[in-house]
Order: structure tokens, then C-alpha cells, then sequence
């Protein structure tokens, strides 16, 4: 009796998609938001948060304690998901939240020490995330590009778009 080695299965190099889609500045957009989410996803993935954890962080480390309707707004959150983050953030100990001394309804939610070392970790791999996705750009298509997202942005994702006052 002989053994035979299994064979890999063959590969079929990718279809091309439809010249017309390919065409379409929306669609590119949607397919490359998608790369970059699993890009994303699987790098966060791994530093055990997620970018929903990075951006409540960002918020919180611009200095001012926050609160959790605050935070929420701001980020487009729903608040029920927020608490649920919040919850991880603070069972990590990277974040704490106390009751408003000025209105007992509130919470209060402060980055700790943990969570400016983790906020300080999750930029670098943010950079590190956005640097391998652009990486086929030079400086300078980087920054138009990111130009015209942010005029985009200021059509169709307001709070995306940079103001005028921090420009």
C-alpha cells in the first residue's frame, strides 16, 4: 500500500472586478475602509482592546475628567455600549469612574496612571497600523490625501472634520 502525500488544493489568482466599480471613488472608498477595519481589528486584536477602547482613551487624555454622557456624545457612541467599555476600561484599571460631587446622576470617568501608559502604547500602534496601510504613499500624497478626506469629511462626517479653530 502506498501513501500519497495530500496535494494543496490549486489557486486561482483573484478575479478582476468590473471596470465600473473600480471606477467609482465611493466604492474604492467602501472596499478600502474595509481593509483598513481588518487591519485594524486584528492589530488591536492582538494588544488585547479595541479602537472603540483607543478613542474613549484619546477623549479622556486631552485632560479634562469627562463624563459618561460627555464621552458618548462626542464619539457618536450609544451610551448603554459606552458603560459596557467603560466597564472593560476600569476592570483593567485603566480607567476610574466616580459619582459628580456637582450632580449625583453623573459619572465622573478619569484616565489612571495604567491608562496613559496603555493611551501612550495604543498611538504608536495606531501610527504603526496607518503607516503599513499607506504605506504604497510618499509624505506628500499622505497629506493630500488626508486633505481631501477631511473635506469630504466636513460634508458627510462633521465631527470628523478638523475646526477651524484647531487647524
Amino acid at each position: 500500500m502506498s501513501v500519497t502525500t495530500p496535494q494543496p488544493a490549486p489557486s486561482f489568482p483573484a478575479a478582476q472586478l468590473p471596470e465600473e466599480l473600480v471606477a467609482s471613488a465611493t466604492f474604492l472608498l467602501k472596499r478600502l475602509g474595509f481593509a483598513a477595519k481588518e487591519l485594524t481589528m486584528a492589530a488591536y486584536e492582538k494588544s488585547g482592546l479595541h479602537p472603540y477602547h483607543y478613542a474613549i482613551l484619546l477623549v479622556l487624555g486631552e485632560g479634562s475628567p469627562e463624563t459618561q454622557g460627555s464621552i458618548a456624545d462626542t464619539l457618536g457612541y450609544d451610551r448603554g455600549q459606552l458603560v459596557g467599555l467603560l466597564d472593560e476600561l476600569e476592570e483593567r484599571g485603566l480607567v476610574e469612574r466616580r459619582r459628580d460631587p456637582n450632580d449625583r446622576r453623573r459619572h465622573v470617568v478619569r484616565l489612571t496612571p495604567d491608562g496613559k501608559r496603555a493611551l501612550q502604547k495604543l498611538r504608536t500602534l495606531s501610527r504603526q497600523i496607518e503607516d503599513e496601510f499607506l504605506a504604497p504613499l510618499n509624505e506628500t500624497d499622505r497629506r493630500k490625501l488626508h486633505t481631501l478626506l477631511l473635506r469630504l469629511a466636513e460634508k458627510h462626517e462633521p465631527r470628523c472634520a478638523i475646526s477651524v479653530a484647531r487647524r
